[in-house]
């Protein structure tokens, strides 16, 4: 419509100005000018029209009215030998690839070449052209369809392309957008860091791993040091020697363990690299397993090698005991053999447990109902009162665990609780608090006692096997819940509160709330 309008002005101002007067408008001025203006008037209601519906039916009287104005003003300036006639060529052309319809882009040059010719003969006829000037008007018309043929094998062969490339084009789209769904959704966390160790990209994975306190988007732009100072330093070694050997870290005290592989995206001078950081937490679970089941065979193999003597030690000394002429400080003596007999006894059992230990039967468990059923139970099966509290302020909240496992963690919990509770204060006490943690998607079950809490020195040991800072104790007791703990995708930890009690805390999937 541009052109129709820019075409029409061009029209008149050749018709009044005086070195193109002479050549438009010549056998009728007042026609030509009537002609160019509606064309021109014609032009601004077309632009509004078609905006809105530009249908092939309408394009098909655009063009016929062009044709038509084109001819009428050829007519009015002398017919083929004023150069008019040329402009066919452009409507053609537009109609060509414009009209997707084969059959009416074909049609409008036919009308086009019949209106020329038919224009040629009137003026003939009129006297005012010659029989030859059919030639030329004929050879433009033959050029009319020829450039009418060509610009529609060109225009579809375009069409084809721009679909194929509006289909490509969505199709990477699409693919863009599913690989940053599946990077986003990765269990290892991603990076994307330039060679001054920005961050430029990270995934959700990597925030949770990183800085699980918030969101992703506002940790994008920061320096590497800035998330972890040993990623950074061991990126800057890999970039600086080009090796590196993967060791597991921490990023901060209570969180898992992660390791990290470093890959250069790019050759280039700027050296972008990715960052894979993944949880460290399932390779040590399975080490575990290793190490318990190489445990499990050690115990099954000297279990009856352990507890024959052991028991011939035992009922020994309990036969001594009895004796009349036995003195008291062989008395005293004997007793100490029978007490350390049975602490023996109580560790190779706890260790024939963990080798028998058979793979959890996970249930969804409603953990406000099930905590209050324990906690009575558990106090009804104690020899003298003791005090436990339930806060647990999420009714419907759901845990994945087995109830076997749950019971004995929780049970080897609140005795070590009441016990170190009425040592410190003489009264056995403990309290059990229920927290969510939202990011996480956690369930954080905490058994606080009022202990005097264990010696900084002695928490990295604390989980260890047979060590125990009672001296009746096995040393595995908070063993045997920690690897409960795991095999039910959970984690069991210590962190004092910050009054200075005790608390131990199980970390556990939240399914429901």
């Amino acid at each position: 419509m541009a052109y129709r309008s820019l075409l029409s002005l061009v029209l008149l101002i050749m018709l009044v100005s005086p070195n193109t007067r002479q050549l438009v408008g010549v056998l009728h001025p007042t026609l030509y000018a009537s002609v160019a203006l509606l064309h021109l008037a014609t032009s601004v209601p077309l632009v509004g029209f078609l905006s809105k519906r530009l249908n092939q039916r309408m394009m098909l009287v655009v063009f016929t009215l062009d044709i038509i104005s084109i001819i009428l003003m050829s007519h009015a300036s002398g017919g083929v030998i004023s150069g008019l006639p040329v402009l066919l060529i452009i409507t053609v052309a537009a109609s060509a690839v414009l009209v997707t319809n084969r059959t009416l882009a074909t049609l409008i040059a036919a009308l086009s070449a019949l209106a020329l010719l038919g224009d040629t003969v009137w003026l003939i006829w009129a006297g005012v052209r010659e029989f030859p000037d059919l030639f030329p008007a004929g050879l433009l018309g033959a050029l009319i369809f020829v450039v009418s043929l060509m610009v529609q094998i060109v225009a579809q062969r375009l069409g084809r392309a721009e679909e194929l490339a509006r289909n490509r084009a969505s199709d990477l789209y699409d693919l863009q957008r599913l690989n940053e769904q599946i990077v986003q959704h990765m269990d290892t966390g991603i990076l994307l860091v330039d060679g001054e160790g920005m961050v430029r990209v990270m995934n959700k994975s990597a925030s949770t791993l990183l800085v699980p306190e918030r969101p992703v988007i506002m940790e994008q732009g920061r320096q590497l040091a800035d998330y972890c100072p040993e990623l950074a330093y061991q990126y800057q070694h890999w970039k600086d020697s080009g090796q590196h050997k993967a060791r597991p870290f921490k990023v901060t005290e209570d969180a898992p363990p992660v390791i990290a592989r470093f890959r250069e995206l790019q050759p280039s001078s700027a050296r972008d690299a990715l960052i894979f950081v993944e949880d460290y937490t399932p390779v040590t679970q399975y080490a575990q397993s290793l190490k318990l089941t190489s445990l499990g065979r050690l115990t099954a193999s000297i279990a009856h090698e352990i507890r024959n003597p052991l028991g011939a030690i035992s009922h020994a000394a309990q036969l001594l005991q009895e004796s009349d002429t036995l003195a008291a400080s062989d008395k005293r003596m004997a007793e100490i053999i029978e007490s350390h007999c049975g602490r023996v006894n109580q560790i190779v059992e706890s260790v024939m447990r963990i080798s028998r230990r058979e793979p959890p039967k996970p249930e969804y468990i409603k953990l406000q109902d099930w905590l209050t059923n324990h906690v009575r139970n558990y106090l009804q099966g104690l020899s003298q009162p003791a005090d436990i509290t339930v806060d647990c302020q999420y009714q419907d909240l759901l845990i994945e665990f087995d109830p076997e496992n749950l019971e004995r963690v929780m049970t080897n919990l609140l005795d070590n609780a009441l016990r170190h509770s009425g040592k410190a204060t003489g009264r056995e006490s403990a309290r059990i608090e229920v927290e969510l943690d939202f990011i996480a998607h956690q369930a954080l079950i905490d058994i606080i006692d009022h202990g005097t809490g264990v010696p900084r020195a002695d928490q990295p040991k604390l989980f260890e096997p047979f060590f125990t800072t009672v001296a009746q104790g096995s040393g595995m007791g908070l063993y045997l819940c920690k690897e409960l703990c795991e095999i039910n995708n959970a984690s069991l930890s210590y962190r004092p509160t910050d009054k200075g009690e005790s608390c131990f805390r199980i970390s556990v999937t939240q399914r429901a709330l």
